[in-house]
């Protein structure tokens, strides 16, 4: 059973230069265990701001050259209310590590989005404590996406200087023990990260059992101490994403916008080799180019409604379903709405 896949077996995998049968087996387990549906997640990007200094991040607090915003929550709801007259059933509020937005504002918004627009929330909010995550599961919450990065505990605290991969982790096993359906995730050809360590994060996906995993390219940022690295290859990012599909069979597992921006047709590609979810853009336009992660990022000069009709067109003609429902987790009995 290819969940059962040794870590020899995959790291041989890794290593193989023809991934063809390995991205078509992706294919049909993908196929198998997940359908047809790809559901869309609309990501609303409500600050820049971060009090984290990771070395390849353009929202590192010691970026002074990026133009910091932060939403109101009258903003943010009604972007969320037009991703809501858009068709989506889905929202991701993500922002960098910002203590500027308060845990009470942030409960009071999801309060208020799950009360008059009934859509399933994902936050992406950073490391908080047991606490806060609690309070953000009572505001009705459905969904908490928080990214590992690498399980390699010395590339983690060198890329990572001011966390720290024990809390890191305690933190994505509290979301799980509050409810949270939970989201994780690496980047792939990190500086210094080996084919070891990617081998060891696919079997730490499976092991945790994680509703989501996002995998995506390091992409480096001009404004961080690693500006000088090279990106991450097009072709280990998808060999990552496929055995990941093969490893966790049911897993939702992104077409990220970070492999769209190192290929124009890369989300594509990785839909062919395990992806099955989504995530357009649907933060209000004046505020998308400043939320800048990494450099050339695509869909930041278009308006929701563009990214919305470009996704569509792009799954039909990949003979992909739109997912209908909220697309909750396939790992567990969902029948409450939202």
């Amino acid at each position: 059973m290819y969940q059962n896949l040794t870590k020899d077996e995959i790291l041989s995998k890794l290593r193989d230069p023809d991934s063809s049968d390995l991205f078509a087996e992706a294919d049909r387990v993908r196929k198998q265990y997940c359908g047809d549906e790809v559901h869309l997640r609309a990501i609303i990007e409500f600050s820049n701001y971060c009090k984290r200094d990771c070395l390849y991040c353009g929202l590192r607090k010691s970026n002074g050259k990026l133009t910091r915003y932060r939403m109101t929550v009258d903003e943010i709801f009604c972007a969320a209310r037009n991703a809501q007259s858009l068709g989506y059933q889905t929202i991701v509020l993500q922002s960098g590590e910002d203590d500027g937005f308060s845990t009470d504002e942030l409960c009071g918004l999801v309060r208020k989005i799950k009360k008059e627009l009934d859509l399933a929330i994902t936050l992406s909010v950073g490391e908080k404590t047991y606490e806060e995550y609690r309070a953000m599961k009572e505001a009705g919450a459905d969904r908490y996406l928080l990214k590992i990065e690498t399980t390699n505990p010395e590339l983690f605290k060198k890329l990572k200087p001011d966390s720290d991969l024990e809390k890191r982790s305690q933190c994505l096993e509290n979301l799980k023990n509050l409810g949270f359906q939970v989201g994780s995730g690496v980047m792939v050809g990190l500086p210094g990260q080996t084919l070891e360590d990617l081998t060891d994060d696919i079997c730490f996906f499976r092991e945790s059992d994680f509703d989501m995993i996002g995998i995506g390219p390091f992409i480096p940022h001009p404004e961080t101490p690693l500006n000088q690295a090279k990106k991450g290859e097009l072709n280990l990012v998808l060999k990552v994403v496929a055995l990941t599909r093969l490893a966790t069979l049911n897993a939702h597992l992104p077409a990220t916008t970070a492999i769209g921006t190192i290929d124009p047709a890369g989300r594509q590609k990785a839909l062919m080799c395990g992806a099955n979810i989504m995530m357009p853009n649907a933060t209000p336009k004046q505020y998308r180019r400043f939320y800048e992660i990494y450099p050339n990022k695509i869909c930041i000069t278009e308006n929701p409604n563009d990214c919305n009709s470009c996704i569509q067109n792009m799954l039909r003609s990949l003979g992909r379903k739109l997912g209908a429902g909220y697309g909750h987790s396939l790992k567990r009995s969902m029948v409450k709405k939202g």
